[in-house]
Protein backbone atom coordinates (compact mmCIF):
# COMPACT_ATOMS: atom_id res chain seq x y z
CA UNK A 1 0.00 0.00 0.00
CA UNK A 2 1.55 3.18 -0.84
CA UNK A 3 0.47 7.01 0.92
CA UNK A 4 -0.56 9.85 -1.15
CA UNK A 5 2.47 12.05 -2.51
CA UNK A 6 2.53 14.93 -0.33
CA UNK A 7 5.09 17.85 0.44
CA UNK A 8 6.98 18.45 3.77
CA UNK A 9 5.60 21.85 3.73
CA UNK A 10 2.07 20.99 3.18
CA UNK A 11 1.77 18.70 6.15
CA UNK A 12 -0.09 20.44 9.19
CA UNK A 13 1.17 21.08 12.61
CA UNK A 14 1.03 17.49 14.43
CA UNK A 15 0.41 18.00 18.25
CA UNK A 16 2.68 21.33 17.64
CA UNK A 17 5.77 19.75 15.89
CA UNK A 18 8.79 21.99 16.39
CA UNK A 19 10.21 23.42 13.43
CA UNK A 20 13.41 21.59 14.36
CA UNK A 21 11.66 18.48 14.34
CA UNK A 22 14.97 16.87 13.16
CA UNK A 23 16.50 16.97 16.07
CA UNK A 24 14.28 15.11 18.64
CA UNK A 25 15.26 13.57 21.02
CA UNK A 26 14.60 9.66 20.33
CA UNK A 27 14.06 9.08 24.16
CA UNK A 28 12.52 9.62 26.82
CA UNK A 29 11.94 9.53 30.56
CA UNK A 30 8.30 10.11 31.38
CA UNK A 31 5.18 8.18 30.28
CA UNK A 32 1.67 9.04 30.02
CA UNK A 33 -1.41 7.78 31.48
CA UNK A 34 -2.95 4.97 29.87
CA UNK A 35 -6.19 5.27 28.35
CA UNK A 36 -8.52 2.59 26.61
CA UNK A 37 -7.08 1.86 22.98
CA UNK A 38 -10.65 1.61 21.67
CA UNK A 39 -10.51 5.19 22.10
CA UNK A 40 -6.98 5.38 20.61
CA UNK A 41 -5.67 4.95 23.27
CA UNK A 42 -2.94 2.17 25.15
CA UNK A 43 -5.27 -0.95 27.17
CA UNK A 44 -7.63 -3.03 25.21
CA UNK A 45 -11.15 -3.33 26.87
CA UNK A 46 -11.46 -7.33 25.49
CA UNK A 47 -9.24 -9.68 23.48
CA UNK A 48 -8.45 -8.54 20.39
CA UNK A 49 -8.02 -10.13 16.65
CA UNK A 50 -6.54 -8.71 13.72
CA UNK A 51 -6.54 -9.34 10.83
CA UNK A 52 -3.35 -9.58 8.86
CA UNK A 53 -2.62 -7.64 5.47
CA UNK A 54 -6.58 -7.74 5.54
CA UNK A 55 -7.99 -11.07 5.01
CA UNK A 56 -4.88 -12.92 5.68
CA UNK A 57 -1.11 -12.73 4.28
CA UNK A 58 -0.35 -14.66 0.92
CA UNK A 59 1.73 -17.32 1.11
CA UNK A 60 2.12 -18.43 -2.05
CA UNK A 61 4.43 -21.85 -2.33
CA UNK A 62 0.94 -23.45 0.25
CA UNK A 63 -1.32 -26.15 -0.93
CA UNK A 64 -3.94 -24.74 1.64
CA UNK A 65 -6.14 -22.16 -0.69
CA UNK A 66 -6.96 -19.97 2.35
CA UNK A 67 -3.71 -18.86 2.30
CA UNK A 68 -4.26 -17.77 -1.22
CA UNK A 69 -7.79 -16.51 -1.08
CA UNK A 70 -7.56 -12.69 -1.33
CA UNK A 71 -4.88 -10.65 -2.80
CA UNK A 72 -3.08 -9.06 0.42
CA UNK A 73 -3.23 -5.82 1.27
CA UNK A 74 -5.99 -4.64 -0.76
CA UNK A 75 -9.16 -3.08 -0.25
CA UNK A 76 -11.20 -6.47 -1.39
CA UNK A 77 -8.64 -8.90 1.29
CA UNK A 78 -9.34 -5.35 3.72
CA UNK A 79 -13.68 -5.70 3.48
CA UNK A 80 -13.72 -9.55 3.70
CA UNK A 81 -12.45 -9.83 6.92
CA UNK A 82 -14.58 -6.89 7.91
CA UNK A 83 -17.12 -9.84 7.31
CA UNK A 84 -16.04 -11.43 10.26
CA UNK A 85 -15.87 -10.36 14.11
CA UNK A 86 -12.28 -8.61 13.91
CA UNK A 87 -11.00 -5.75 15.54
CA UNK A 88 -8.58 -4.24 13.31
CA UNK A 89 -6.98 -5.12 10.22
CA UNK A 90 -2.83 -4.76 10.12
CA UNK A 91 -1.36 -3.70 6.61
CA UNK A 92 2.13 -2.05 5.16
CA UNK A 93 2.72 1.53 4.48
CA UNK A 94 5.39 3.23 3.05
CA UNK A 95 5.96 6.45 1.66
CA UNK A 96 7.87 7.44 -1.43
CA UNK A 97 11.54 7.18 -1.82
CA UNK A 98 14.82 6.01 -3.45
CA UNK A 99 15.77 2.48 -4.92
CA UNK A 100 13.33 0.05 -7.05
CA UNK A 101 12.82 -2.43 -4.02
CA UNK A 102 9.06 -3.34 -3.72
CA UNK A 103 8.92 -0.70 -0.49
CA UNK A 104 10.85 1.56 -2.49
CA UNK A 105 8.41 2.10 -5.42
CA UNK A 106 7.15 5.52 -6.59
CA UNK A 107 3.04 6.01 -6.35
CA UNK A 108 3.07 5.61 -10.63
CA UNK A 109 5.56 2.62 -10.33
CA UNK A 110 3.38 0.87 -7.33
CA UNK A 111 0.22 1.41 -9.71
CA UNK A 112 1.73 -0.43 -12.83
CA UNK A 113 1.71 -3.32 -11.26
CA UNK A 114 -1.12 -5.87 -10.65
CA UNK A 115 -4.68 -5.61 -11.79
CA UNK A 116 -5.22 -2.13 -13.82
CA UNK A 117 -8.58 0.47 -12.83
CA UNK A 118 -8.85 0.76 -16.27
CA UNK A 119 -10.99 -1.93 -18.02
CA UNK A 120 -8.80 -4.19 -20.73
CA UNK A 121 -5.96 -2.54 -19.04
CA UNK A 122 -2.91 -5.34 -17.96
CA UNK A 123 -0.33 -4.33 -15.76
CA UNK A 124 2.95 -5.51 -14.58
CA UNK A 125 3.18 -8.99 -12.94
CA UNK A 126 3.39 -9.20 -9.78
CA UNK A 127 6.22 -11.85 -8.19
CA UNK A 128 7.54 -12.82 -4.68
CA UNK A 129 11.09 -14.23 -3.70
CA UNK A 130 9.89 -17.90 -1.82
CA UNK A 131 13.08 -19.56 -0.31
CA UNK A 132 15.28 -17.87 -3.30
CA UNK A 133 12.99 -18.47 -5.93
CA UNK A 134 10.57 -16.03 -8.06
CA UNK A 135 7.22 -16.72 -7.91
CA UNK A 136 4.28 -15.60 -9.62
CA UNK A 137 1.95 -14.20 -7.12
CA UNK A 138 -1.23 -16.16 -8.25
CA UNK A 139 -4.38 -15.61 -5.86
CA UNK A 140 -8.11 -17.23 -5.99
CA UNK A 141 -9.44 -13.32 -5.77
CA UNK A 142 -7.23 -10.45 -7.35
CA UNK A 143 -7.10 -6.89 -6.53
CA UNK A 144 -6.06 -3.57 -7.68
CA UNK A 145 -3.36 -2.13 -5.73
CA UNK A 146 -4.48 0.89 -3.78
CA UNK A 147 -3.34 4.35 -1.42
CA UNK A 148 -4.00 4.73 1.99
CA UNK A 149 -6.42 7.61 1.77
CA UNK A 150 -8.77 5.14 -0.11
CA UNK A 151 -8.49 2.60 2.41
CA UNK A 152 -9.94 5.20 4.49
CA UNK A 153 -12.50 5.69 2.55
CA UNK A 154 -13.75 1.77 1.11
CA UNK A 155 -13.06 0.32 3.75
CA UNK A 156 -15.67 -0.67 6.48
CA UNK A 157 -15.66 2.32 8.92
CA UNK A 158 -16.55 0.01 11.68
CA UNK A 159 -12.88 -1.72 11.29
CA UNK A 160 -10.06 -0.67 13.19
CA UNK A 161 -6.63 0.23 11.40
CA UNK A 162 -3.30 -1.55 12.46
CA UNK A 163 -1.25 0.52 9.96
CA UNK A 164 2.62 -0.96 10.17
CA UNK A 165 5.47 1.43 9.01
CA UNK A 166 7.36 -0.21 7.10
CA UNK A 167 11.20 0.36 6.11
CA UNK A 168 13.49 -1.75 4.72
CA UNK A 169 15.51 -4.05 7.25
CA UNK A 170 19.27 -3.25 5.65
CA UNK A 171 19.27 0.11 4.84
CA UNK A 172 20.11 2.74 7.26
CA UNK A 173 17.55 5.82 7.58
CA UNK A 174 18.71 9.81 7.98
CA UNK A 175 16.06 11.09 10.84
CA UNK A 176 14.90 13.77 8.39
CA UNK A 177 13.57 11.39 5.95
CA UNK A 178 12.17 9.20 8.63
CA UNK A 179 10.54 11.99 9.82
CA UNK A 180 9.43 13.12 6.23
CA UNK A 181 8.08 10.07 5.44
CA UNK A 182 5.97 9.81 8.83
CA UNK A 183 4.37 12.88 8.33
CA UNK A 184 3.15 12.02 4.74
CA UNK A 185 1.73 8.83 5.99
CA UNK A 186 0.56 11.03 9.49
CA UNK A 187 -1.56 13.89 7.28
CA UNK A 188 -3.03 11.52 5.32
CA UNK A 189 -4.34 9.68 8.53
CA UNK A 190 -5.11 13.15 9.96
CA UNK A 191 -6.97 14.35 7.37
CA UNK A 192 -9.31 11.10 6.73
CA UNK A 193 -9.61 8.50 9.69
CA UNK A 194 -12.47 10.30 11.90
CA UNK A 195 -13.83 8.37 14.29
CA UNK A 196 -11.75 4.94 13.01
CA UNK A 197 -9.37 3.22 15.68
CA UNK A 198 -5.90 3.48 14.77
CA UNK A 199 -2.62 1.96 15.63
CA UNK A 200 1.24 2.44 14.58
CA UNK A 201 3.50 0.00 14.84
CA UNK A 202 7.18 -0.15 13.50
CA UNK A 203 10.03 -2.84 13.03
CA UNK A 204 12.33 0.39 12.65
CA UNK A 205 13.03 1.35 16.26
CA UNK A 206 13.87 5.44 15.34
CA UNK A 207 10.48 5.15 13.26
CA UNK A 208 8.03 3.85 16.22
CA UNK A 209 9.97 6.46 18.27
CA UNK A 210 9.51 9.11 16.20
CA UNK A 211 5.75 8.83 15.27
CA UNK A 212 4.78 9.03 18.88
CA UNK A 213 7.29 12.38 19.39
CA UNK A 214 5.13 13.76 16.13
CA UNK A 215 1.93 13.05 17.48
CA UNK A 216 -0.03 11.63 20.72
CA UNK A 217 -3.59 11.12 19.78
CA UNK A 218 -2.72 7.37 18.12
CA UNK A 219 -1.50 4.80 20.21
CA UNK A 220 2.49 3.30 18.61
CA UNK A 221 3.65 0.00 18.77
CA UNK A 222 7.01 -1.60 18.74
CA UNK A 223 7.39 -4.95 16.07
CA UNK A 224 10.00 -7.46 17.85
CA UNK A 225 10.47 -11.01 16.50
CA UNK A 226 11.76 -11.48 20.31
CA UNK A 227 15.20 -12.78 19.26
CA UNK A 228 14.49 -15.25 15.96
CA UNK A 229 16.83 -13.38 14.34
CA UNK A 230 19.65 -10.85 15.02
CA UNK A 231 19.97 -7.71 13.68
CA UNK A 232 22.96 -5.04 13.97
CA UNK A 233 20.94 -2.47 16.01
CA UNK A 234 20.29 -4.52 19.11
CA UNK A 235 17.26 -2.95 19.80
CA UNK A 236 15.67 -5.22 17.40
CA UNK A 237 17.45 -8.66 19.00
CA UNK A 238 15.06 -9.42 22.16
CA UNK A 239 11.93 -8.78 24.08
CA UNK A 240 13.52 -7.44 27.06
CA UNK A 241 15.17 -4.75 24.47
CA UNK A 242 11.82 -3.95 23.47
CA UNK A 243 10.53 -3.18 26.77
CA UNK A 244 13.34 -1.23 27.30
CA UNK A 245 12.84 0.71 23.93
CA UNK A 246 9.05 1.17 24.72
CA UNK A 247 9.64 2.24 28.21
CA UNK A 248 12.25 4.89 26.85
CA UNK A 249 10.28 6.19 24.31
CA UNK A 250 6.90 6.03 26.09
CA UNK A 251 5.68 3.87 23.44
CA UNK A 252 2.39 1.98 24.27
CA UNK A 253 3.34 -1.72 23.86
CA UNK A 254 4.86 -4.44 22.26
CA UNK A 255 4.12 -6.74 19.19
CA UNK A 256 5.84 -9.62 19.37
CA UNK A 257 6.70 -12.68 17.05
CA UNK A 258 4.57 -15.38 19.26
CA UNK A 259 7.63 -17.84 19.51
CA UNK A 260 9.39 -15.66 21.65
CA UNK A 261 6.37 -15.27 24.44
CA UNK A 262 6.25 -19.02 24.79
CA UNK A 263 9.93 -19.51 25.41
CA UNK A 264 9.46 -17.30 28.07
CA UNK A 265 5.82 -17.28 29.32
CA UNK A 266 6.83 -14.71 32.56
CA UNK A 267 8.14 -12.08 29.92
CA UNK A 268 3.86 -11.64 29.34
CA UNK A 269 3.87 -10.52 33.18
CA UNK A 270 6.95 -8.53 33.23
CA UNK A 271 5.45 -6.28 29.79
CA UNK A 272 2.44 -6.33 31.06
CA UNK A 273 3.14 -5.21 34.57
CA UNK A 274 5.36 -2.28 33.03
CA UNK A 275 2.19 -0.78 31.99
CA UNK A 276 2.52 -1.63 28.65
CA UNK A 277 0.18 -3.94 26.06
CA UNK A 278 1.27 -7.15 24.17
CA UNK A 279 0.23 -8.25 20.84
CA UNK A 280 1.61 -10.84 18.53
CA UNK A 281 2.24 -12.33 15.44
CA UNK A 282 3.34 -15.25 13.89
CA UNK A 283 2.49 -18.67 12.32
CA UNK A 284 1.44 -20.07 15.55
CA UNK A 285 -1.46 -17.56 15.79
CA UNK A 286 -3.29 -19.44 12.75
CA UNK A 287 -4.07 -22.73 15.39
CA UNK A 288 -6.84 -21.40 17.89
CA UNK A 289 -4.67 -23.63 20.73
CA UNK A 290 -2.22 -21.41 20.63
CA UNK A 291 -4.70 -18.19 20.37
CA UNK A 292 -6.44 -19.86 23.46
CA UNK A 293 -3.05 -20.30 25.51
CA UNK A 294 -2.26 -16.53 25.02
CA UNK A 295 -5.99 -15.20 26.27
CA UNK A 296 -5.28 -17.59 29.37
CA UNK A 297 -1.58 -15.94 29.60
CA UNK A 298 -3.14 -11.97 29.33
CA UNK A 299 -2.10 -10.96 25.58
CA UNK A 300 -4.01 -8.38 24.41
CA UNK A 301 -4.30 -9.70 21.30
CA UNK A 302 -3.09 -11.94 17.82
CA UNK A 303 -2.74 -10.64 14.75
CA UNK A 304 -3.54 -13.40 12.35
CA UNK A 305 -3.93 -14.92 8.53
CA UNK A 306 -7.31 -17.18 9.35
CA UNK A 307 -9.60 -14.72 10.39
CA UNK A 308 -12.87 -17.13 10.11
CA UNK A 309 -11.30 -19.86 11.67
CA UNK A 310 -9.83 -18.05 14.16
CA UNK A 311 -12.77 -15.24 14.96
CA UNK A 312 -14.89 -18.55 15.36
CA UNK A 313 -12.71 -20.27 17.71
CA UNK A 314 -12.78 -17.71 19.65
CA UNK A 315 -16.29 -17.03 19.64
CA UNK A 316 -16.83 -20.81 20.55
CA UNK A 317 -14.52 -20.65 23.33
CA UNK A 318 -16.31 -17.51 24.74
CA UNK A 319 -19.30 -19.45 24.75
CA UNK A 320 -18.29 -22.94 26.55
CA UNK A 321 -16.65 -20.09 29.07
CA UNK A 322 -20.25 -18.83 30.16
CA UNK A 323 -21.26 -22.35 30.31
CA UNK A 324 -18.94 -23.35 32.42
CA UNK A 325 -19.23 -20.08 34.52
CA UNK A 326 -23.05 -21.76 35.56
CA UNK A 327 -21.40 -25.10 36.20
CA UNK A 328 -18.75 -24.05 38.60
CA UNK A 329 -17.11 -22.48 41.67
CA UNK A 330 -14.95 -19.74 41.10
CA UNK A 331 -12.39 -21.60 42.98
CA UNK A 332 -12.79 -24.84 40.88
CA UNK A 333 -13.12 -22.53 38.03
CA UNK A 334 -9.32 -21.26 38.67
CA UNK A 335 -7.75 -24.01 39.55
CA UNK A 336 -9.03 -25.71 36.29
CA UNK A 337 -7.39 -22.51 34.40
CA UNK A 338 -4.14 -22.66 36.48
CA UNK A 339 -3.63 -26.61 34.82
CA UNK A 340 -4.90 -25.58 31.90
CA UNK A 341 -2.52 -22.96 30.95
CA UNK A 342 0.71 -25.09 32.47
CA UNK A 343 -0.12 -28.17 30.73
CA UNK A 344 -0.88 -26.37 26.85
CA UNK A 345 2.15 -23.99 27.33
CA UNK A 346 4.29 -27.65 27.86
CA UNK A 347 2.85 -28.64 24.83
CA UNK A 348 3.43 -25.89 23.32
CA UNK A 349 7.51 -25.02 24.57
CA UNK A 350 7.93 -28.99 23.18
CA UNK A 351 6.46 -28.25 19.77
CA UNK A 352 8.69 -25.07 19.16
CA UNK A 353 11.69 -27.18 20.46
CA UNK A 354 11.14 -29.58 17.64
Amino acid sequence: MATKAVHVSDVPNLDHVPENAASLSLYATRRPTGVDVSKNGKSFPKFTVIGHRGHGMNILQSTDRRMKAFKENSILSFNNAAKHPIDYIEFDVQGTVFEKRATDLTINEFFSYGPQREAGKEGKSLVRKVNGKIVGWDVESDDHLCTLQEAFQKVNPCIGFNIELKFDDNVVYEQDHLIHVLQVIMKVVSENAKDRPIIFSSFQPDAALLMKKLQHRYPVYFLTNGGNEVYDDVRRNSLEEAKKLALEGRLDGIVSEVKAIFRNPSVVREIKGSNLSLLTYGKLNNFSETVHVQQLMGVDGVIVDLVEEITRAIGETKTRKGSDDEKREKTDEEDGRGIELSFLLNLISQVIQH
